[in-house]
């Protein structure tokens, strides 16, 4: 406390108040270089030494993770990223993140069938029997949600191995008008106390060439269950490469469209979040909602190696059309600065679906706060969230 009364923060508690106030609105951060650099390749420097614990990530709030939050659409459950490893690339179903939990309304026990209308020879109905007849392994997909924010430790984000229908088999089943072109898929989004933050009316338009690119799917199962309530029994669209906003819930109904369709509410609410110009009131003129290449540190590690303190950035990569064939990385204490980014140490691209994991050895100069950005090698990889310092962490370091 000063003589006029007004509080002094720590340099720490001023990282954390700054982090926290501005969510997931950091910009600017691809001008931030690093003060130290790595010195070679360190992929293996670290056998033989003593783990001395974690390094805590800052200023990312104190939202409780892998615990049910709320209900309905205000209803959440946030993975600890922290925990996965490249020997467990699949995140168990009861830890894999939830955007929107189950309605109450929902009811499973009735007979479950997904209502087929609009440009076909003539509606019909698909059950679950029907459907499941055609379920096939899908492999590991990664989901993430467009609201993925540090303030919840970028907890939504999660892998699992799936297993459904895949749409161009669905279409089989029915004859299309020649005028066919998108496809409306709808889930059940009814709620009995309406949302403090969301829109209800849980629907996505795509292309058929979307859908068939992306290799889409109607999921009945994940890691070797069927799926659970909140994450959309008995049925969920799945669109690998897509944010988790498309992958539609409870689906009970596909309508079959041609060219002039407006968006649905659901596309209209997530258009900022999946990069759009504008809030587009076309389907036309909405952009693809696919994951940029992305990659950050989930988990960073104290080493004691040969009578010297180093730091093990452990982290994953994911997103884009293709595996990104090298990343960089640095570690800043201040926001503007000249130096370069140095490669990763042990990053070696297998799939950008599910995901990569990424190691770096690092031995600061001396302790303080840094920020750790990563971006992707080649310039002409789409990833704009990642330049922008989306998912820049930052960490304090005590000990050197």
């Amino acid at each position: 406390m000063t003589a006029d009364g007004k509080t002094t923060l720590t340099r720490r508690e001023l990282l954390r108040n700054s982090l926290t106030a501005l969510g997931v609105r950091l910009v600017g951060f691809e001008r931030f270089p690093s003060l130290v650099s790595n010195q070679g390749s360190n992929k293996n420097i670290f056998q033989g030494g003593r783990y001395l614990g974690p390094v805590e990530f800052l200023g990312e709030g104190r939202i409780p993770l892998e615990t049910p939050l709320g209900e309905g659409l205000d209803g959440r459950l946030y993975t600890d990223l922290s925990t996965v490893t490249p020997e467990n690339p699949t995140i168990p179903t009861k830890r894999f993140y939830v955007r929107t939990r189950a309605s109450e309304l929902l009811d499973v026990r009735k007979p479950w069938v997904v209502k087929v209308t609009g440009l076909i020879e003539k509606p019909r109905e698909i059950g679950m029997p029907e459907l499941r007849r055609m379920v096939r392994p899908a492999g590991l997909h990664l989901m993430e949600c467009s609201g993925n924010v540090r303030l919840a430790h970028f907890g939504m984000l999660s892998v699992a191995d799936w297993a459904g229908t895949q749409i161009n088999e669905m279409l089989d089943l029915f004859s299309m008008d020649k005028a066919a072109t998108h496809l409306l898929i709808s889930g059940f989004d009814r709620y009995p106390v309406p949302s403090s933050t969301s829109v209800a009316g849980a629907s996505w338009i795509f292309t058929l060439e979307e859908l068939n690119s992306a290799k889409a799917f109607f999921a009945t199962e994940m890691n070797g269950a069927a799926l659970t309530k909140d994450h959309g029994a008995p049925v969920r669209l799945v669109v690998p490469g897509w944010y988790g906003c498309a992958s539609i819930k409870w689906v009970d109904q596909v309508t079959v469209l041609g060219e002039g369709a407006a968006t649905t509410s659901q596309m209209r609410e997530f258009a900022s979040r999946t990069m759009q110009q504008g809030v587009p009131q076309l389907v036309k003129d909405y952009h693809p909602a696919v994951i940029e290449q992305a990659a950050m540190p989930i988990r960073v590690e104290k080493w004691l190696v040969e009578g010297t303190i180093k730091y093990r950035v452990n982290g994953i990569a994911w997103g884009g059309a293709h595996p990104a064939t090298g990343l960089g990385i640095r570690f800043s204490s201040e926001f503007y600065s000249q130096e370069q980014f140095v490669p990763v140490d042990d990053f070696e691209p297998k799939a950008n679906d599910p995901w990569t994991f990424w190691t770096h050895a690092w031995t600061p100069t001396k302790p303080g706060l840094y920020f750790i950005q990563l971006r992707v090698n080649d310039p002409s990889v789409p990833a704009r969230r990642l330049n922008a310092g989306y998912y820049v962490r930052s960490i304090e370091i005590t000990d050197i």
